[in-house]
């Protein structure tokens, strides 16, 4: 079992950042990815950013440019930089986690964010 918990949103108006943390704990040395999914009212889920162990990345189209995803395997802890945030980014965002053998998908209990002026 993996436990994540994520800190960090808020309110922020639009031109302006936050850095979503994520702190995994209990199996989570087997975990093989990490990332961030966002859920806006009325929309599906979404993927924004993941890393491997190995820290290979991968944004959507929507935050490339303008949000950064990093991690640091010794404090099991995945970042999301968000900068030049808009309106469009508000969503309650999700930290997730994979393991590949057997495989297993871990989510967190979500940090809303809210980009309005």
């Amino acid at each position: 079992q993996v436990q994540l918990v994520e800190s960090g949103g808020g309110l922020v108006q639009p031109g302006g950042s936050l850095r979503l943390s994520c702190a995994a704990s209990g199996s989570s040395f087997n975990i093989n990815a990490m990332g961030w999914y966002r859920q806006a009212p009325g929309k599906q889920r979404e993927l924004v950013a993941s890393i491997t162990s190995g820290t290979v990345t991968n944004y959507s189209d929507a935050v490339k440019g303008r949000f950064t995803i990093s991690r640091d395997n010794a404090k099991n802890t995945v970042y999301l930089q968000m900068n030049s945030l808009k309106p469009e980014d508000t969503a309650v965002y999700y930290c997730w986690a994979f393991i590949a053998i057997p495989s297993r998908h871990y989510w967190g209990q979500g940090t809303q964010v809210t980009v309005s002026s």
